[in-house]
């Protein structure tokens, strides 16, 4: 008892606290405590396996510590103790405060401590008739019976009255601050040995299939309680450590821990663990502890294997669990929560009612289970912000319909939190540890065992190796009609027509108001840049008033009428030296106003009518010197300009949330695959594995080179197959770029894998010997389909995998329809684009295209005249501050497909016979883009292409002919003859030496032209066109 310091400070507060509350409710009519106008509290010998009541948990909460054999009387002005000499040492301090406090001294002699005893029985009598006791506490000893028998014979007329729910409506319910620290010790160490502790026991256990007992299991964590040194090196599910002012002893068990599995389970954990094995199954783990006085316990289950009704009722536990942690709330009467608990259990599963518990909590504190706050159907308490609850929901002995063995025929499931009641949602004090069924699930069978084997198809004896579907009537390019069907032309144009209106609409709708200077361009902002914040952080050099170039602040420092000046790098435009005669001059010259007509220079000031300085310049014989210094500014500036522009480039990476790891179960993993863009170091495969919230890839060089992808920040998922491809591909598209190695920005992350990884000898090997055909050929054919195959497959099972992952935040894989790709440059190289329901993309090769159809505000095609063997596609985007993507060289063969697939596509198209300066359009657009749509918008691409389609059908009416002309065309040929054949003789004369083939269209049609000029008739032609317009 000598290091007993009670806070006497504390003991005020509290004791008034419940005087006041027990003053008002007598104010009040006498709800609480029954008309009490004293309250007996007695405590009599230690017991060697003490339990925490009423009486105790008064003396831990008036004095932090409990005092045996002592009798302690309160009344509303007065608190009287009877105690040992050496316990009333420690109280004394206590005398003098604001509520008075009387201790009488017990000592050996029998008549003086009968003496005391009668005192407080006269204390009783003259309060009042009514006492308050605690009828339900269990104590004994001798000085308790001393007690009762002279309280039996003074106090015959008085009336016991049970106030322990007084008690714990006014003390020990709700809590302070001091007391609500201690239970968030507590239960983060319950998460500590919940989770990670005794979680990695038990998978360590169940994955090498170890014979370990219940008791074994839970001595395991027993045993920790005691180990300092892991206390303070834990690391908690949340990656974070327990408070460093943590005492680990002050910590104690009131409850387990308690391991349960194979069919045997106690869900009040009333019982010691068990020698039995654990039984991968349904298992149990519960624990109570003590923190300074305060109790916290947590339970969880694990399921091993679990087959689907036993995932669909814990699925439903899950939910009712969160429905209770929702319930609770400040004014919410206690037996409501129950209620609607139960309720939602009827509502879903009616059978399980009979199996789920009597009660879904009780309050916990000093005590570890508040009999007069239990979460019941029958208890009307109200709950109160700053109570602490014990939140238990389970179902009890639940038959298992598809039993593994003996010991799987019945379950049970328990979920238990401590919480702290609010005004809106709980704080849930052991929340890190999870409860979710994925967190909570551990699966040790394969996939590839639990999967029932697929049936194979039945295949077409006519097909090989190749798929059905991609069988078409026609096999090559020029077996298809290239006539232009004109019902499907007036359809799309109507349809283009309806679609450009729509795109006005929209555009007046989302611009209805002027934007000049808003939308679109970003709007350059003038930027102050601080070179010193005060003078005594200029450099001690600058006395000398010398130029001083400062590196560490970006500036240098200027002699200026006999003052240094200090000019930031960014206000410099550069520096020169030049030498004459003997003297050297060096030449700084500042950014200002109407001083550059480049982009660099056009960069906006806070006062453009202000006086600036444009340049300084300085003389000296030392040119050494001023040779340095201009070098020192010219690199101050560049490294300024390349800071600048890396910190631009990065604005938009977003750091993204950290990976929620699986550790119960091994994750889903596919291994040898190479990532794009590439790590670091020697090109070698790595593995990727899905997470809770995302997915990761582990290169096995190091453990620090990975990329983590989140699900929420998944775009697109692409899976690309190896057909007609040497790689099979899953790609990533990215809402957020992210930073992959040494500084990579990127919005795209692909893993792939080579197809064609099988080697083999072409030039002789044993069974080239004792063959003579193509046995080995055909055989190496069909194992390479094979292997394609199984790569397909592969891919794109995990490929679904990851979307099944990603569901919630609408992850779905997408796949290129490869019948209606077309080649194209989007970047420099010629490449195969490829529609998919959402997207056109390029991910065969670096630098990869992918451009999201709900982006686009409308596509353009320019270059689209007769004579051309080549168009390009170029997509303007609803975020008109970005550029314009450009596909160039697409073959005249895929117009018409293309110009399909975007109408189908729902996306409005143009076309024009010329490349369009992209830039300078995009800056008028963004310049004000509400006048833009004033002005007709987009109509300006339309009106170039309806002129174009017109000139072309004026041009095209020049040659219809009558029948008569065709007949006088026909004789006149008759009489050309002798000038087509000498003609086609001096033709052949000057083709002897070019090549037998014949001559194309373009020089035909160049010819004929000529021969139209040399008769007359274009002139004629002309006219008629003039006259026709007029």
């Amino acid at each position: 008892m000598a290091d007993i310091k009670i806070d006497g400070k504390l003991f005020q507060e509290r004791i008034n606290h419940f005087v006041n509350a027990w003053k008002a409710d007598k104010r009040a009519g006498d709800a609480v405590f029954g008309g009490a106008s004293s309250i007996v509290i007695n405590m009599g010998k230690v017991e060697e396996s003490p339990e925490f009541q009423k009486n105790n948990a008064m003396h831990f909460w008036l004095l932090g510590y409990e005092f045996p054999t002592t009798l302690i009387v309160i009344t509303t002005d007065t608190l009287y103790v009877v105690t040992t000499a050496k316990k009333a040492k420690h109280l004394e301090q206590l005398k003098g405060g604001r509520f008075p406090i009387e201790v009488l001294v017990r000592g050996k002699d029998a008549a003086a401590n009968e003496k005391h005893f009668i005192k407080i029985a006269e204390t009783i009598n003259s309060a009042g008739k009514k006492v308050g006791v605690l009828p339900k506490d269990r104590t004994s000893g001798p000085f308790i019976d001393e007690w009762k028998k002279i309280y039996a014979d003074k106090c015959k007329d008085t009336e016991e009255v049970d106030i322990s729910a007084a008690l714990s409506t006014s003390a020990f319910s709700v809590k302070d601050e001091t007391e609500l620290r201690a239970m968030r010790a507590a239960s983060k160490a319950c998460v500590a040995l919940m989770t990670p502790f005794f979680l990695d026991q038990m998978s360590d256990v169940l994955d090498q299939e170890k014979k370990v007992k219940h008791s074994a299991l839970a001595n395991k964590v027993d045993s920790k309680l005691d180990d300092e040194k892991w206390w303070k090196a834990v690391e908690l599910p949340n990656k974070q450590r327990l408070p460093s002012d943590f005492d680990p002893t002050s910590l104690d068990w009131y409850m387990g821990p308690a391991v349960q599995s194979g069919g045997k389970y106690d869900l009040k954990f009333q019982s010691d663990s068990t020698g039995d094995n654990l039984h991968p199954g349904v298992i149990i783990a519960g624990m109570g502890l003590r923190y300074k006085s305060y109790c916290s316990s947590i339970a969880r289950t694990y399921l091993v294997d679990p087959n689907k009704t036993q995932e669909s009722t814990y699925k439903l536990l899950y939910a009712v669990h969160n429905l209770v942690l929702k319930e609770i709330k400040d004014g919410v009467v206690a037996k409501d929560v129950y209620s609607r608990a139960l309720g939602f259990i009827k509502s879903k599963r009616p059978e399980l009612e009979k199996h789920f518990l009597k009660n879904v909590g009780a309050g916990i504190g000093i005590e570890s289970k508040d009999p007069t706050l239990i979460l019941n159907g029958k208890n009307t308490r109200t709950l109160k912000d700053g109570m602490t609850l014990c939140v238990t929901t389970g179902f009890t002995d639940i038959e298992n319909p598809s039993p593994k063995d003996k010991l799987s025929k019945t379950y049970s499931l328990v979920l238990t939190d401590t919480i702290r009641v609010t005004n809106s949602d709980p704080v849930v004090f052991t929340g890190d540890a999870p409860t979710d069924l994925d967190a909570t699930s551990f699966f040790f069978k394969d996939d590839e065992e639990m999967q029932p084997t697929p049936k194979k198809e039945k295949k077409d004896s006519r097909v090989g190796a190749v798929a059905t579907k991609n069988i078409t009537s026609t096999r090559l390019r020029s077996e298809r009609s290239t006539q232009v069907d004109e019902d499907q032309e007036k359809r799309r144009r109507d349809h283009q027509k309806e679609l450009a209106l729509k795109k006005q609409k929209e555009g007046m709708a989302r611009f209805a108001e002027s934007t000049s200077g808003q939308d679109g361009a970003e709007v350059k902002k003038f930027k102050k840049f601080e070179s010193y914040k005060r003078d005594n952080q200029m450099p001690l050099k600058v006395k000398n008033l010398e130029i001083l170039v400062d590196q560490k602040n970006h500036t240098i420092v200027l002699p200026v009428m006999g003052r240094p000046v200090p000019f930031h790098i960014h206000t410099i435009k550069n520096a020169s030296k030049n030498d004459e005669g003997e003297w050297s001059y060096l030449r700084i010259n500042f950014l200002s106003p109407g001083q550059g007509v480049g982009r660099k220079d056009d960069q906006p000031f806070e006062d453009a009518s202000a006086q600036f300085v444009r340049s300084l310049t300085f003389r000296s014989r030392d040119g050494d010197r001023y040779e340095e210094i201009a070098a020192q500014i010219s690199s101050m500036k560049k490294e300024a300009t390349k800071k600048e522009q890396e910190k631009k480039d990065m604005e938009d990476v977003v750091e993204q949330e950290k990976l929620v790891e699986i550790r119960n179960r091994r994750p889903p993993v596919m291994d040898n695959v190479f990532i794009r863009p590439a790590m670091e170091g020697k090109r070698v495969p790595g593995k990727v594995e899905i997470h809770q919230n995302g997915i990761r890839y582990q290169s096995p060089l190091n453990t620090q080179q990975r990329v983590d992808v989140l699900f929420s920040n998944i775009r697109h998922l692409f899976f690309q197959p190896c057909a007609h491809e040497l790689i099979v591909i899953i790609h990533l598209h990215l809402k957020d770029p992210i930073i992959i190695g040494n500084k990579k920005k990127t919005k795209d992350v692909q893993f792939y894998r080579e197809a064609t990884d099988i080697q083999f000898d072409e030039t002789g090997n044993r069974k080239r010997k004792y063959r003579h055909g193509d046995e080995d050929e055909f055989e190496q054919e069909q194992e390479d389909r094979r292997h394609r195959a199984e790569l397909d497959r592969q891919f794109k099972n995990f490929a679904d995998k990851i979307a099944d992952a990603g569901k919630n935040e609408g992850v779905e894989v997408d796949m290129p329809l490869r019948e209606l790709g077309f080649n194209g440059v989007p970047f420099r190289s010629n490449v195969t684009i490829q529609p998919t329901t959402d997207c056109l993309i390029q991910i065969t090769e670096p630098p990869f295209f992918v451009v999201t159809l709900d982006d686009i505000e409308i596509a353009h095609l320019e270059r689209v005249q007769f004579g051309l063997k080549n168009f390009d596609l170029v997509f303007v985007f609803k975020d008109f501050a970005r550029p314009p993507a450009h596909v160039n060289t697409i073959p005249v063969e895929s117009l018409e497909d293309v110009k399909e697939w975007l109408d189908s596509s729902d996306i409005a198209f143009t076309e024009g016979p010329l490349n369009l300066n992209w830039p300078t359009i995009m800056k008028t657009v963004t310049a004000d883009t509400h006048q833009f749509f004033v002005d007709g918008g987009w109509s300006f691409l339309q009106n170039e292409s309806d002129d174009e389609g017109e000139e072309e059908e004026e041009q095209e009416s020049n040659f219809e002919i009558d029948e008569s002309e065709l007949e006088e065309a026909s004789e006149s040929s008759e009489d050309d003859s002798e000038f087509d054949s000498n003609a086609s003789e001096e033709a052949s004369e000057e083709g002897s030496d070019d090549d037998d083939e014949g001559e194309d269209w373009d020089e035909l049609e160049t010819k004929a032209k000529r021969k139209d000029r040399e008769s007359g008739h274009e002139e004629e032609d002309r006219s008629r066109n003039k006259k026709r317009r007029h």
